[in-house]
């Protein structure tokens, strides 16, 4: 079994689409984005899951929202973190 191709952390998916859905994916550099992943997903207890169907047949509804709203407050304050420090460098 190889642990990176079978099992992944649910948030993942769930940050790459608040990326997504704010067209961060268009505007920003490949550096910027994959600060931003890092620092939105070391906000938020991982959730390890092996198939997507998992979360949408398992997981509640109200939980499930509680998840993307995670998400998109840990992109929300990456992105405030990254933006600041970008104004501080160029001072």
């Amino acid at each position: 079994m190889k642990l990176d191709d079978d099992i992944h952390n649910y948030y993942e998916h769930l940050v790459l689409e608040q990326i997504e859905k704010l067209k961060l994916n268009i505007n920003k550099s490949e550096d910027y984005l994959a600060d931003l992943c890092c620092l939105a997903l070391n906000q938020i207890p991982p959730r390890y899951i092996r198939f997507e169907v998992d979360m949408s047949f398992y997981l509640p509804q109200s939980e499930k929202q509680q998840m993307e709203m995670n998400a998109i407050n840990a992109v929300k304050h990456a992105m405030a973190y990254l933006d600041n420090n970008k104004k501080t460098e160029d001072a």
